[in-house]
């Protein structure tokens, strides 16, 4: 693989791990706890991390069915809205970066060295609106300013308990997937533990920028049981500017095990086509031409297992792409495909586990890792896109309250990338010290 290609694989993925640390998730509300008068444990191990109430609360559509659910029976200054933001100290290092061997010296060639810096920093600022617009009819909106830009990061309106049963639910808008193990909810926040990368994983040299985490646009008809215990989700989205759609499945099972409480086990797919090349005019790609179509798939399972003070996250995929996404080549381009060129395809998952100590304390442990089980091509390295990445770090929430919450982070996270380097092809790594409060209100 040439250095140019490397060091744009490499690029991504730093840039991915920039991108989902600096927006950080606000999808812990307090004024749903003001609007009920619950506790904020009533709905979080540890915010924004749900407890099995606080996910079937979610499930109903932000709703307690007691027939007082619409805004219309709250006090006229209760406004359902929640900031979230994160002022931090932070250290970032990667082992690899190239540089010029004379500093300012575009033409003394470049090395490879390892660079650091550190300082103090605030998150993006999020803001959270959620609830019900009527009894049976919820919404949410997230819109978030980051560095002088803003953008939304969900907005949707859901029609729930249609022919007054809970198995038929109807959503529209743009909307995080339907995963119990949420990106939106992580408690990790520093720049290399702060994603699952398995989420948004692309293959080195693939065109197809598609994963799980991303936050797309669709209609989603999901259901449940009275209890919650099982569960499902089925979501038509239009992921890119073409004709084509994607499909998400997710299916969970609860169950109960003796003296240990309640274990949730799932399974989930995510299938569809994405353009390979788009219509022109004067040479300029159409937004929203899109042609040439191929698949794509990911799938897999998951668990979420509790053992007294002890929880565990486990989380397995399996993703492929066809040979002309792979190789980043026009469909109706095949003789440009490389000899023996095939369709990417790669294993991965983590397990997270936290340790509540007491509910102002949990304690935070993760390790995931991506393998490529096949190269787009026989010229790529065999472990190229290969990924470790692990974070430890705790939380301590000195306020926690239907008012407010604050939480002092503490967390450090390193993250390896097979091959990555921009000039040796070797491998490479970059680490994050963070500490700081995260606080909502």
């Amino acid at each position: 693989m040439g250095d140019g290609r490397r060091m744009k694989h490499a690029g991504r993925l730093l840039l991915l791990a920039i991108v989902f640390a600096s927006v950080r998730p606000a999808l812990a509300i307090p004024a749903f706890a003001r609007k009920y008068g619950l506790p904020c444990s009533a709905c979080h191990t540890s915010w924004p991390m749900l407890n099995n109430f606080g996910q079937t609360f979610k499930d109903n559509g932000y709703q307690l069915g007691n027939g007082r659910d619409a805004p219309i029976y709250q006090q006229p200054e209760y406004w359902p809205i929640t900031f979230r933001v994160t002022p931090q100290w932070h250290r970032e290092s990667n082992d690899r970066v190239a540089v010029d061997k004379v500093a300012g010296s575009a033409s003394s060639g470049q090395i490879e060295a390892s660079v650091a810096s550190s300082g103090f920093d605030t998150s993006s600022i999020d803001i959270l609106s959620g609830g019900t617009l009527a009894n049976n009819i919820s919404f949410l909106v997230q819109p978030f300013i980051n560095n002088g830009s803003s953008s939304i990061a969900q907005t949707w309106v859901r029609l729930d308990n249609l022919a007054r049963t809970h198995w038929l639910n109807v959503k529209l808008g743009k909307f995080e997937l339907d995963e119990p193990i949420s990106q939106e909810r992580n408690l990790l926040l520093s720049n290399t533990g702060g994603s699952y990368y398995n989420y948004f994983f692309t293959p080195p040299g693939d065109r197809n920028f598609v994963g799980l985490g991303g936050n797309p646009l669709g209609l989603e008809l999901s259901g449940h049981s009275e209890n919650d215990y099982t569960r499902y989700s089925a979501a038509l989205l239009s992921t890119f500017p073409s004709h084509s759609y994607s499909g998400y499945a997710n299916f969970t099972q609860s169950f109960e095990l003796p003296k240990l409480g309640l274990q949730r086990i799932g399974v989930y797919g995510y299938l569809g086509e994405a353009p390979t090349y788009s219509q022109t005019s004067g040479g300029a790609p159409i937004p929203g031409a899109g042609l040439g179509n191929r698949s794509f798939y990911r799938a897999g399972a998951y668990g979420m297992w509790y053992v007294g003070k002890f929880d565990f996250d486990t989380f397995y995929l399996h993703g492929q792409d066809n040979v002309f996404l792979g190789n980043s080549v026009p469909a109706n381009q095949p003789a440009a495909l490389p000899a023996g060129a095939a369709g990417p395809a790669w294993n991965g998952g983590f397990i997270e586990a936290h340790y509540t100590y007491n509910p102002r304390l949990v304690l935070i442990g993760k390790y995931e890792l991506i393998r490529m089980s096949r190269q787009a091509n026989p010229g790529i390295r065999s472990d190229l896109g290969n990924l470790d990445n692990w974070a430890v770090g705790y939380r301590w929430y000195p306020i926690m309250n239907p008012r407010a919450g604050l939480a002092w982070v503490q967390e450090y996270s390193r993250l390896l990338n097979a091959g990555a380097a921009p000039l040796s092809g070797r491998d490479d790594a970059n680490s994050s010290l963070l500490m700081g409060f995260d606080f909502d209100f």
